[in-house]
């Protein structure tokens, strides 16, 4: 098997060298668009927005920028992706008929979002993941590692048939399209992953355990930990390293790993590679190339146009929506490092300028890598505090750090007091060391926030009156994201709550008893 291990490793080395761009990422761009906007110049939204101008424009991006807005995903479906998707139509926002829809978790702006999935986006998802693949070079792997099994978590992939398409979640679709030479190495297999419910999936992944060679795991950080445990709550180990010796590579993405880091390693017997990836519905960003580089490069010719919107008071209101559908948007011919930006994208699945809802900053512009830092719609700032979701992970991570407590979910939002008149920030918490009491734990997230953030620090001072915390158990989470049908392999705890949704979860975990 060593010798399967070299000639695999071997033709990774090869396969990096052969994708090798020998353009600037910011050049890639620029002929991304251009081919996007040829290939979509006959359809509905291509002759609304006239593609064939642009392209012939002398400066094609300005052009591009100028007649065409931006819109989030509201804006999307209900003028254009609805028609493709209520009737089948051909042609709207992309070429032919769209195959396959995927159902987002929805945690911005829609219960469950539908997004287009093509062909043409399936081969752009590809050309990514053999680009991630062929970068496990860099870390440094022993020949073997490459004929290891690879646990793919996701959601079920028994997707709905509707009308002339079908829909389900992206990873579930995805796994219905997985290239034939990965079959060997993928595990569970069709027969676990087409079971409709979390439980049962789960449950038969731990009965079938003993029998795999586990190398490698893909998945959302919160699903492969429940996994891990009941393994190894089901065979009474000590760590998932006596079963699995060979477990050594965990692509992670969707949400942020650092806040689930402490409590996941106590699962493990030895260290293990992280790599972080930038995955959604709506297709594959950005993946780690270096352990020693946390940063992500971009997908820069793989079918996608990015455009970078500043993320300030500007371009976006106080509820995280663009305040002009033709923002100042960037390109990577001219973003700055350490600046936060909101993502546009423009697809093979016929997404045109799309607002992701992601934010982003820059860590090495010129070579595109960057670092996820929040959410448009999960940006904490009820009075001048502007935290990003990369500040509350980084509190969350000193507390854990300081206090040992082992934080495994949370989230805050920003309310009145009780007087109706100053603002206090409230955190829901669930740990592991229940030793630690929450007023200890709020006290280091507060100073915490105060060193991570001068907004903060000031309005801690003037308005912000009052920080509070409270502990509940880890399910109350997972329960909460199964009532409101979120129970998918995207599922997600949101870590900052606004209105509605935090009215919502204090009313269930009152009904909990918390």
């Amino acid at each position: 098997m060593s010798l399967l291990g070299s000639l695999i490793q071997n033709s990774a080395r090869i396969g990096a060298f052969a994708e090798t761009n020998r353009l600037t990422p910011a050049d890639q761009q620029y002929y991304e668009l251009y081919a996007l906007l040829r290939k979509a110049r006959n359809t509905a939204f291509g002759r609304f927005y006239g593609f064939t101008d642009i392209r012939e424009s002398y400066n094609m991006i300005e052009a591009f920028q100028r007649q065409v807005p931006a819109a989030d995903y509201n804006a999307l479906y209900e003028r254009w992706w609805s028609q493709a998707y209520l009737c089948d139509s051909p042609d709207v926002c992309w070429p032919g008929r769209v195959p396959y829809y995927a159902l987002s978790s929805g945690t911005s702006q829609a219960a469950s979002k539908i997004i287009p999935v093509t062909e043409d986006m399936f081969k752009s998802m590809k050309r990514g993941s053999r680009r991630l693949f062929y970068d496990m070079n860099n870390f440094s792997l022993r020949p073997n590692q490459f004929t290891k099994h690879m646990l793919m978590v996701g959601s079920c992939t028994a997707p709905k048939r509707e009308g002339l398409h079908w829909s389900g979640d992206l990873s579930g679709i995805l796994g219905l399209n997985r290239p034939i030479w990965l079959e060997r190495y993928y595990r569970p297999g069709r027969e676990i992953t087409d079971l409709p419910e979390w439980n049962m999936r789960i449950d038969r992944i731990a009965e079938e355990a003993p029998g795999w060679d586990i190398g490698f795991s893909v998945s959302n950080p919160m699903w492969l930990q429940l996994i891990l445990e009941r393994i190894i709550d089901r065979y009474k180990l000590e760590h998932i390293h006596q079963l699995w010796p060979n477990f050594n590579v965990f692509v992670h993405g969707s949400v942020f790993f650092d806040p689930y880091r402490p409590s996941f390693e106590k699962l493990l017997g030895h260290s293990i590679n992280y790599v972080d990836s930038y995955l959604a519905s709506e297709g594959f960003f950005a993946y780690q190339r270096h352990p020693s580089n946390r940063a992500m490069k971009m997908l820069t010719d793989c079918g996608i146009f990015f455009e970078f919107v500043p993320f300030n008071d500007q371009n976006f209101d106080e509820n995280g929506d663009l305040r002009s559908p033709y923002p100042e948007a960037h390109t990577l011919y001219d973003v700055r490092e350490g600046e936060n930006y909101a993502m546009l994208i423009s697809t093979t699945a016929g997404a045109w300028r799309y607002l992701l809802g992601d934010t982003v900053q820059f860590t090495d512009a010129a070579n595109a890598e960057m670092k996820l830092t929040g959410r448009t719609k999960q940006y904490l700032s009820v009075c001048g505090e502007h935290l990003s979701i990369d500040n509350l992970n980084a509190a969350v991570q000193r507390a854990d750090e300081l206090l040992n407590v082992g934080i495994r979910e949370f989230t805050v939002a920003g309310v009145r007091d009780e007087n109706g008149t100053d603002w206090k920030h409230h955190w829901f918490v669930s740990v592991e060391n229940n030793s630690v009491s929450a007023e200890a734990i709020a006290k280091v997230l507060d100073e915490a926030l105060a060193q991570l953030n001068d907004d903060y620090a000031v309005e801690r001072i003037y308005a912000l009156k009052k920080v509070e915390l409270q502990i509940v158990p880890n399910d109350i989470f997972l329960n909460w994201l199964e009532n409101r049908g979120k129970m998918n392999g995207q599922a997600k705890v949101p870590r900052v709550l606004k209105g509605k949704n935090f009215e919502e979860f204090v009313a269930f975990a009152k009904e909990a008893g918390y």
